[in-house]
């Protein structure tokens, strides 16, 4: 009933957004009372605090395993991150449009739980990128952390208007954003 509870909240925040889906709400599309979900939830804000913390940990456990794969170079583990992004969004679609955009109803206290993972997901890239630089694969002259910002604002947003079932794929965005960055990035032969 908890995963219920959840799946039907992001449904609803997704349609109506945070502020404007009640509990009673929740409970009406579960027909369920308001005491069956305050045995799993005590508010609202949990419920979106929760979606936000699986959706973060699954983001971040994603961007590691593509760390770890020493096989690939900085440019593929860059793609694979980009990719990844855009196919979550694809796979994840209303969570990913809740965690997007109601992120702003979490208290500072919750926050406070949110805010490490997703700096840590930052972070993480800004270390590949700074690694791609050291390696030679991209250029020096861009500072990193703007770069950075700079991916994951052309990423993140895309929630808004990627469209799975659209004229392109999730793989062609992710090209798209890709080859956009690279050409950007890469160094050019002398």
């Amino acid at each position: 009933m908890k995963e219920r509870i959840m799946e039907t909240s992001i449904l609803l925040f997704a349609k109506k957004g945070f502020k404007e889906t009640s509990i009673q709400d929740i409970a009406d599309e579960l027909n369920v009372t308001k005491g069956t979900f305050y045995y799993y939830f005590k508010s609202k804000e949990e419920v979106l605090l929760d979606i936000h913390r699986s959706y973060i940990e699954h983001l971040v456990e994603n961007q590691e395993t593509i760390l770890r794969a020493d096989e690939l170079s900085c440019a593929e583990k860059l793609y694979e991150m980009i990719f990844k992004l855009i196919y979550d969004i694809k796979k994840e679609g209303l969570r990913a449009k809740v965690f997007f955009r109601e992120m702003r109803h979490l208290s500072d206290n919750h926050l406070l739980s949110i805010v490490p993972k997703r700096d840590q997901f930052k972070m993480n890239l800004q270390d590949l990128i700074e690694a791609g630089i050291k390696a030679g694969e991209f250029r020096g002259d861009l500072p990193a952390d703007i770069v950075t910002l700079g991916i994951l604002g052309i990423t993140n947003w895309s929630y808004f208007w990627f469209q799975p079932s659209g004229e392109r794929s999730a793989q062609e965005v992710a090209a798209i954003f890709y080859n956009m960055l690279v050409d950007g990035l890469q160094l050019k032969g002398e």
